[in-house]
């Protein structure tokens, strides 16, 4: 039970520190900002059967898609944590490090890759958006402060 509630932090600890670098991401560089309402509605249409979209903005909107959307975020996230911490178990909690969380958060883009992205009409791996490389730069950077978010965590917990 410790091991599900140290994950559960971690996963929740990353998000966080992800959420944080967006903000920082728009409040110095001007990106927007970090928006979950889209991925709430690919959520929605996804429990009712539809995954692929051409175009989730053209999709009927749903009531509280936002909130199912950062919902969906920190959901992920701490399931994430929890999946990590099964895979590299007790004796990594007991002396955590770096490669092999940096390595996991890297791995985990691949969801939102090859199957958000491609279901909310942005191709596989961003690619028909107009920049998709400076997308999946942005992507693998947020998901390295994820990583560090969670390490922080596992540090805090040990």
């Amino acid at each position: 039970m410790q091991q599900l509630m140290i994950g559960i932090a971690m996963g929740l600890g990353g998000t966080v520190a992800m959420d944080l670098w967006a903000l920082c991401l728009h409040l110095v560089l001007g990106y927007p900002r970090p928006a979950w309402r889209n991925p709430g509605r690919w959520v929605a249409h996804v429990a009712r059967g539809k995954v692929f979209h051409d175009d989730i903005n053209a999709a009927e909107p749903v009531p509280g898609e936002s909130a199912i959307g950062w919902t969906f975020h920190y959901v992920v996230g701490a399931i994430y944590g929890v999946i990590f911490v099964l895979l590299a178990g007790k004796g990594w909690l007991e002396a955590p490090t770096w490669a092999p969380l940096w390595a996991f958060a890297l791995v985990t883009i691949a969801a939102g890759w090859f199957l958000l992205h491609p279901g909310m009409g942005l191709g596989w791996a961003l690619s028909k958006t107009p920049t998709p490389w400076k997308g999946r730069a942005l992507g693998l950077i947020a998901h390295t402060v994820f990583g560090l978010g969670m390490y922080a965590m596992a540090l805090i917990a040990t």
